[in-house]
């Protein structure tokens, strides 16, 4: 059956390996039903509410992406936009945490007529070939950026922005004896490699209270939404604050999704000879889907993951992968204490060496055309130093169009790239 729904043989992959895949990208992003909550609650929220609509909002949204778009994508409430929700809309501009959960419900909304018109699946499209490879190249950076911090190898540095952590710290030595023992493994070419990394960081830390035994029951019943669940303020709907609002949702969640999309398809070698995302518009509901149920069941704005790619270099290639995925969410709805006690020193090991696999498309780039170089350089490097996907593209796509536009080369562009890189200078004024 499940051959049958999910061609693992045309896929070249096996179950095994489709839910080895699928277990490895949960553990990778399993810190966010533990993290959103946390967030979130600053708003005066219920902190217990906030963990079952995290995970339940994760789990539907993957297994939209499982079953309609059949690709190896998780998605989950993104981070970052689930600060802005908290420290900017809520506790900066002073509204209720109902009014930022209407703008994300309204979000949502327009993201699925966006995808039903095709028009976001036209962006995907639009993005050229050069800056389609530089956004692997650039998550991959990203990603192992947010691996280091999450093991304090790389900390915030008032003197240079970013230093090195405490190197003799527990958790930042397991973290790099993670790295090792993982990069040996891959070396071996171990099935599983990033995962076993994981658990046997997590072990370890144990003795050197870098992991945290769960102090309460392993087993329990999800806490109830209801003081969360449709809790929407429409009263203000018509207001400039929810337009910007709205807007800023919008513009971060389209171009993240976009960004993950491209880059770590093209990483598992699944962009078609035009550099198109297969079922693209399938997976972009999904992310439409779940960020309008995530706002009903009471959270932020649901994204597809860039630990996803931690999946596609586990060998993940097809919707079986979300599905198990989704599964462990399911899952970690009665676990919760076994799968919110990983540390960040046992993924980082996972995300710096999935940050290595995201590199090789880079290789792709013809370096001999500076139209086509820089751009590409701008999208890689504004990634992790903006801390944004988004931001990475916005660079990357007015670079391109100004280059090519200065340059006389006005053919390789189209109205839609043009009209992109209009929006996007148009987005640092509001």
């Amino acid at each position: 059956m499940l051959e049958k729904l999910f061609q693992l043989k045309d896929n070249k992959t096996t179950v095994r390996t489709e839910i080895l895949a699928g277990i490895t990208t949960f553990m990778t992003m399993a810190y966010i039903l533990a993290v959103n909550p946390s967030i979130l609650s600053a708003t005066g929220m219920d902190k217990n509410a906030l963990f079952t609509a995290t995970a339940l909002a994760s789990l539907i949204a993957t297994l939209f992406m499982a079953f309609v778009a059949k690709l190896p994508f998780a998605l989950a409430p993104g981070m970052g936009l689930n600060a802005f929700f908290a420290f900017t809309v809520v506790l900066g501009m002073g509204h209720t945490w109902q009014f930022a959960l209407t703008a994300v419900f309204l979000e949502g909304l327009i993201f699925i007529l966006l995808t039903a018109f095709n028009i976001r699946e036209l962006i995907v499209n639009a993005i050229p070939m050069s800056v389609k490879h530089a956004v692997s190249a650039g998550i991959g950076l990203f990603i192992a950026f947010i691996g280091m911090q999450n093991a304090g190898v790389i900390i915030n540095n008032d003197a240079t922005l970013v230093g090195l952590g405490n190197m003799g710290s527990p958790g930042v030595i397991l973290a790099l004896l993670g790295v090792v023992l993982t990069a040996v493994l891959l070396a071996l070419k171990v099935k599983g490699a990033l995962l076993i990394g994981i658990f046997a960081v997590t072990v370890a830390g144990i003795p050197f209270n870098v992991t945290h035994l769960p102090e309460t029951n392993l087993v329990s019943l999800p806490p109830s939404i209801s003081p969360i669940f449709l809790k929407f303020e429409f009263a203000e709907i018509f207001t400039l604050d929810m337009l910007i609002v709205v807007f800023t949702f919008l513009f971060v969640d389209m171009f993240d999704t976009v960004g993950t999309l491209v880059g770590v398809s093209d990483k598992a070698g699944m962009l078609d000879k035009q550099g198109r995302v297969p079922r693209a518009k399938q997976a972009l509901f999904a992310d439409a889907i779940g960020t309008t149920a995530g706002a009903m069941l009471g959270t932020s704005t649901v994204t597809t993951y860039v630990e996803s790619a931690s999946g596609v270099s586990e060998g993940g290639r097809t919707g079986l992968t979300s599905l198990s995925v989704a599964v462990m969410f399911a899952i970690a709805l009665f676990f919760a204490p076994v799968f919110t006690m990983v540390p960040g020193a046992a993924t980082a090991p996972a995300l710096i060496l999935v940050g290595f696999f995201m590199m090789s498309p880079i290789l792709k780039i013809n370096f001999d055309d500076f139209t086509e170089a820089i751009p590409a350089f701008l999208t890689i490097i504004m990634m992790p130093l903006a801390y944004s996907i988004a931001e990475g593209i916005v660079f990357g796509m007015i670079s391109y169009v100004l280059l090519k536009l200065l340059t006389g080369k006005q053919k390789d562009l189209s109205i839609v790239m043009i009209i992109l890189a209009i929006l996007f200078v148009f987005k640092f004024f509001i």
